[in-house]
């Protein structure tokens, strides 16, 4: 049925014409949403709106008087393939027999300003057909919407004129347009990362977005001259399921892009955060107990943009592969009795190989794995993998031909990663192993997990590959060095595969997913200690990044409890190589040398305890003795006499010797040692390791860690560790580590010198530093997320301080809040473990009362409270 009627054709002239128009538009929109609402699905609406734009520009085209005139209107575009959503651009060619005389340039302005005054958003060009075929012949973009043109009104033969000028025949042959549509296709792919799993993906534009479903088209409509997907399966270019799951694809993408414009009220092909939630509820997804509405919806639509990609790569493929290098000539050599490499390439020795034996499903990847000098698997053999992956159930999994070719795979000392990925790629990985298969496209809603369970998965598997070759940067050299003593590296590969695979299910991810490892490992008939080191690894796969984040990893008795749970120094090997692995796989802005510098530094004291044995009680004044020591030894380059580093020394207590390292000890030292009282508060900036270094040695007094925040927080600068230390003396030592915005440290030598400065000044007098810092908005991003402020005081720690741990939206100025609330409770910080998981802050202070003893229940409720407050007011 058509939208709202049209008005008089003599009310489209003059003045009236633009009021006109813009009210039956306005009447069309509405009804077109009134339909939307009553279930009509978004494939009909986008061609009724169509078809009711191409009435509406033929009157205003008569309005105008230009019927006459020897000049066509033509749709191009999306609009030239009958598709408009609610806000989409109307893109028309006026297309010309000659240069325009200046009546008719006077009527084509005329006819054009009447549109833009109605409301639509028109884009024009006006050409020859000369003008058309030397442009396009230029710009294939150009020669792809002409393509798609449609004539709305005008001469017919004009237009066919067009059309012959701007054919294959002409201009971009089959072999040349589609070269340069899959350039095209490549550039565009990688302004998203290449991946269709971007936290905000583009409908339209990101890799398995619209724009795949309509290169596929373009290209194979270049070559065979149809104009639709059903054509091409007519052509025998698309087979039924490939045309189905194209058809299925642009179907659910309509209906999401449709709603995006609805409910942004704009043209909007993103997928914003403040529209996933709303999207969801439209689309009728609920929560439930294991997964939140909007994680459903989005795994959805990973889901079909993974499958349009999919189809999009291999059928591009196949054009190259089939049509454009037929008449290459084809170099052949034997790999096995089902495959042969032709042209380098992988393939199916003939079209019956995978019915005849199953197994050839995982054969094919392990001789790929093995044969690093082949280039791929033909298109051809692709598309026979993806019609055969029915064979892959239950029975086909518990076969041990199966198995043993799948732990085969797993054993290789190269390319494990880029197999399970081609695996994946062709949906085999899925079918083999159910539990990643129900995770494939499963997104956690926050801005921490910038990738979906499976691609993160696949991304650890190949960080733990990555590290069987040596690189320059120290941590990657680190990890090398270990990977290289570990036993059986294939362990530690299933381990990074199922270390997150339970997601979803409600409950431990972590437990459950120990449960499905030791299920995969038996199943493989792996040996006992093997199947409890991966179960092991997978249900402790969080332990040693919370111990870093969350507890004091300098106190000897925090890396005594941990090197107690990991047992001995094979677990603790395995147990670091996943956790740097899991964190460089979670989200690239993560990962930064603060966070390297951390875990290396749990693993050297873990590895120190494990190897001094934990039968023997920590020996404090031997390891106090030890970090001495090894300063004295720097501090003598320094030209620091040992007789003044340890009159210094001995004002400042063990706890300033056992949380920090002997190389800090020797820069703070000799800055104290070369400064005079006048010099205080003495404030030192210096790169780190892994961030800056900010030192403050002042007198003890109040407000120096809000002064100190506020200060930090107003230069924009995000602080990862803070250790605070009142001496014996009466002076406190506090030592932070701090980060641009963008994860870096501060390099620039003026900066430093001017943070050192502004933090100086504003020490001298910390109680008149209230500020909460920095400033800056929250971003777009972060407002789309709400976090609970949560205040929890956990059991005081074995060195006599209470645990607060604070968790709420991380926001500008949080830690400045927090500080100035612990000092108005007259509380006193000792140390500060800082850690942002995307919009989500959760740090832990450890403090305690102005006498330095833990918090009673009732003081610490009500620094809670306080805290909480501070927090909530801003």
């Amino acid at each position: 049925m058509p939208l709202a009627a049209l008005p008089p054709a003599q009310s489209v002239t003059g003045a009236a014409a633009a009021a006109a128009l813009r009210q039956t538009l306005a009447d069309a929109d509405r009804e077109l949403l009134e339909r939307h609402e009553s279930g009509v699905p978004a494939c009909a609406l986008v061609r009724q709106r169509a078809a009711f734009v191409d009435r509406l520009l033929a009157l205003a085209w008569t309005g105008a008087g230009l019927e006459d005139d020897a000049a066509c209107l033509v749709a191009v575009g999306g609009y030239g393939r009958h598709e408009l959503h609610p806000h989409s651009d109307v893109d028309v060619l006026i297309l010309l027999a000659a240069t325009p005389s200046p009546p008719l340039e006077e009527r084509l302005r005329a006819f054009l300003t009447t549109l833009w005054d109605a409301g639509l958003a028109i884009g024009h060009g006006v050409r020859t057909v000369e003008e058309c075929a030397e442009v396009a012949a230029g710009d294939v973009s150009v020669a792809t919407t002409l393509m798609e043109a449609r004539r709305l009104t005008g001469p017919e033969a004009l237009y066919q004129a067009m059309r012959a000028a701007t054919g294959p025949d002409r201009i971009w042959p089959s072999r040349d347009f589609f070269a340069a549509k899959r350039t095209e296709q490549a550039t565009r792919h990688h302004r998203f990362h290449d991946t269709a799993y971007n936290l905000e993906p583009n409908v339209k534009e990101s890799p398995g977005g619209l724009r795949d479903i309509q290169t596929v088209g373009w290209v194979a409509k270049r070559h065979f001259g149809v104009q639709t997907l059903e054509e091409l399966h007519q052509q025998h270019f698309l087979t039924e399921s490939e045309l189905r799951s194209l058809l299925a694809g642009q179907d659910f993408l309509w209906e999401l892009r449709f709603a995006m414009h609805v409910l942004a009220g704009r043209r909007e092909d993103r997928l914003l955060f403040d529209l996933q939630r709303r999207l969801a509820a439209r689309f009728g997804y609920l929560d439930d107990d294991a997964n939140l509405a909007v994680e459903k919806l989005m795994q959805r639509y990973y889901r079909t943009a993974i499958e349009v990609a999919r189809l999009n790569e291999m059928l591009l493929e196949l054009f190259e592969e089939a049509i454009l290098h037929a008449d290459h000539p084809r170099r052949v050599e034997p790999i096995s009795r089902r495959f042969r490499a032709v042209n380098g390439y992988l393939e199916a020795i003939d079209d019956g190989v995978f019915r005849r034996y199953p197994y050839a499903l995982l054969e094919l990847f392990l001789l790929l794995e093995r044969r690093p000098e082949l280039d791929g698997v033909r298109a051809s053999t692709i598309r026979l993998v993806r019609d055969h992956r029915y064979l892959v159930d239950r029975r086909f999994r518990g076969d041990i031909r199966a198995r043993s070719l799948f732990a085969e795979i797993m054993r290789q000392p190269h390319g494990v990663a880029g197999t399970l990925r081609r695996m994946h790629r062709y949906g085999v990985l899925g079918a083999y192993l159910p539990e990643f298969d129900a995770v494939v496209g499963k997104m956690q809603y926050d801005l921490f997990h910038a990738y979906t369970v499976d691609e993160h998965s696949l991304f650890v598997v190949a960080n733990v590959n990555a590290m069987a070759t040596p690189a320059p940067d120290e941590a990657d050299t680190h990890c090398a060095e270990i990977y290289q003593r570990l036993p059986k590296p294939e362990l530690l590969s299933i381990a990074a595969l199922f270390h997150d695979l339970a997601k979803g299910r409600g409950g431990d991810h972590s437990e459950l997913g120990a449960d499905d490892a030791v299920a995969f490992c038996e199943r493989h008939e792996m040996g006992p200690y093997d199947t409890r080191l991966v179960e092991w690894l997978v249900r402790h796969h969080l332990l040693m990044s919370v111990t870093a984040q969350r507890r004091d990893i300098y106190d000897p008795e925090v890396v005594r409890e941990f090197a107690r749970l990991v047992g001995d120094r094979n677990h603790l090997r395995y147990l670091y190589l996943l956790t740097v692995a899991d964190i460089r796989g979670t989200n690239p802005k993560l990962w930064n040398d603060w966070k390297a510098r951390l875990l290396r530094d749990l693993f050297v004291a873990t590895e120190r305890a494990l190897r001094l044995g934990l039968e023997a009680p920590v020996d404090r004044e031997a390891l106090l003795r030890e970090r001495q020591e090894a300063a004295l030894a720097l501090l003598a380059a320094a030209d620091v006499r040992s007789e003044a580093a340890r009159a210094l020394w001995a004002g400042l207590g063990e706890d300033y010797f056992l949380r920090h390292r002997a190389e800090e000890i020797a820069w703070h030292t000799a800055a104290i040692v070369h400064s005079t009282p006048a010099d205080l508060p003495l404030v030192i900036v210096r790169p780190g390791r892994g961030g800056t270094d900010v030192f403050v040695y002042a007198r003890d007094q109040e407000f120096l860690f809000a002064a100190t925040t506020s200060v930090l927080g107003r230069q924009g600068l995000d602080i990862v560790d803070a250790r605070i230390i009142t001496a014996d003396n009466g002076m406190t030592l506090d030592s932070y580590v701090v980060l641009d915005l963008d994860a870096n440290p501060l390099t620039d030598p003026g900066a430093q010198h001017q943070l050192a400065r502004s933090l100086a000044a504003a020490l001298e007098h910390p109680s008149t530093a209230r500020d909460t810092g920095d400033h800056r908005m929250l971003s777009r991003r972060l407002r789309s997320f709400r976090t609970v402020t949560d205040v929890a005081f956990e059991p005081d720690d074995p060195s006599g301080r209470s645990v607060m741990v604070v968790t709420a939206a991380d926001r500008p100025g949080l830690l400045a809040r927090i500080g100035w609330a612990l000092a108005d409770a007259d509380v006193r910080l000792q140390n500060a473990k800082i850690a942002t998981f995307g919009e989500r802050a959760e740090d832990v202070f450890y403090v305690t009362d102005a006498t330095n003893r833990p918090l009673p229940t009732a003081r610490a409720r009500d620094v809670a409270k306080r805290v909480r407050d501070a927090i909530e007011a801003a």
